[in-house]
């Protein structure tokens, strides 16, 4: 029963619930009330606010609102009295550790701050980049995910590439293959002329920026407003070596995308086929293909008329058949389920 009355009413004598307050109310004015009428209360039970009758136990009496009051305003002084200690015991202890740290030198080894740091709000976020970007000497990286960037975005940074670029610092950018149809990236590059080179993939890891290879930011929750400071050498090695290899994948603005030597089917259809054929959602593949689900869903629609399938049971099939639900097959002569003749890149 009172594990019930907790979790009903888990209030205290300060703030009764509404039942609680009409039943406590008319047992003061009535003197007692029948052990039934509380029984969708057991809050006033627990609190100690009604208790049974020595006379007849089939009945309640209240404790006087006079001794209720008393009790609450005993346990409020209990409650600063304590606090009063803690903030006591506080002080002291801030005073110790003040003491402490004016005794200890300066380590030079962690003059660069900590190795991981947690920045919270825009703000703190573009000053702590504001500050890589002051103290870049060298070299640039960043992952761009999301697909077509937009202008509003590529502002934000516009001043620190700038700032970059005079002091000539090379900067490498990769973006999802999705970022080419964007004319705000493209007019980007053109105004960073060739302090900047570009590559695109298929699909990059999460937003990463590394200053000299020795700081990098990487998003510390979805919305990005919180950001993740590493300064620790092993993350930020590791970090690189990422990079490095994604962008010895990519391909370079400045080339075509390879065709994917299927008639009729472009070379994004050839990258959602293969996250189909891995059994992704289409919300799933929009995001990691940086389209929206809409255009992600009018693309699926595309290769099943292509590949003459009815469902998306038998897309599967199509896309095993076509050989899709891999890696392309470079120079191979790739028959369509439901056509004539193969196409040959």
């Amino acid at each position: 029963m009172a594990g019930h009355g907790a979790e009903e009413h888990p209030h205290g004598a300060d703030r009764l619930c509404g039942a609680g307050d009409r039943v406590y109310s008319r047992a003061v004015r009535r003197g007692r009330v029948p052990r039934r009428d509380a029984e969708p209360v057991p809050c006033l039970l627990e609190l100690a606010l009604l208790h049974p009758d020595p006379d007849d136990m089939d009945w309640l009496v209240p404790t006087s609102p006079q001794e209720v009051m008393t009790r609450l305003l005993r346990g409020m002084y209990d409650e600063v009295s304590a606090s009063q200690r803690r903030v006591g015991s506080a002080v002291a202890a801030v005073e110790w550790y003040a003491g402490l740290g004016r005794q200890v030198r300066p380590d030079t080894s962690v003059a660069e701050g900590p190795a991981i740091r947690v920045l919270d709000g825009l703000a703190r976020i573009q000053a702590a980049m504001d500050e890589a970007t002051q103290a870049c000497t060298t070299e640039v990286l960043t992952v761009q995910p999301g697909g077509i960037r937009r202008e509003a975005e590529l502002s934000e940074g516009l001043h620190r590439a700038l700032a970059l670029r005079g002091r000539g610092v090379r900067m490498r950018d990769l973006y999802t293959h999705v970022a080419r149809h964007g004319q705000g990236l493209l007019t980007y590059l053109e105004l960073m002329g060739d302090a900047v080179e570009a590559r695109t993939l298929d699909e990059v890891i999460d937003r990463l920026i590394l200053f000299d290879r020795t700081v990098a930011f990487i998003p510390a929750n979805t919305d990005r407003t919180m950001a993740l400071e590493l300064r620790h050498p092993a993350i930020v090695e590791y970090l690189v070596t990422v990079f490095e290899r994604l962008w010895r994948l990519a391909i370079p603005l400045t080339a075509p995308l390879p065709d994917t030597g299927i008639e009729g089917i472009s070379h994004r259809e050839q990258s959602i086929a293969a996250l189909l054929a891995e059994g992704h959602q289409d919300a799933v593949i929009a995001e990691r293909l940086g389209i929206s689900v809409r255009t992600c869903r009018a693309h699926i629609a595309r290769l099943s008329e292509t590949l003459g399938a009815a469902s998306r049971t038998q897309l599967g099939v199509r896309i095993a058949q076509a050989g899709l639900d891999g890696p392309p097959r470079s120079g191979a002569a790739v028959k369509v389920p439901g056509r004539g003749s193969p196409s040959v890149r």
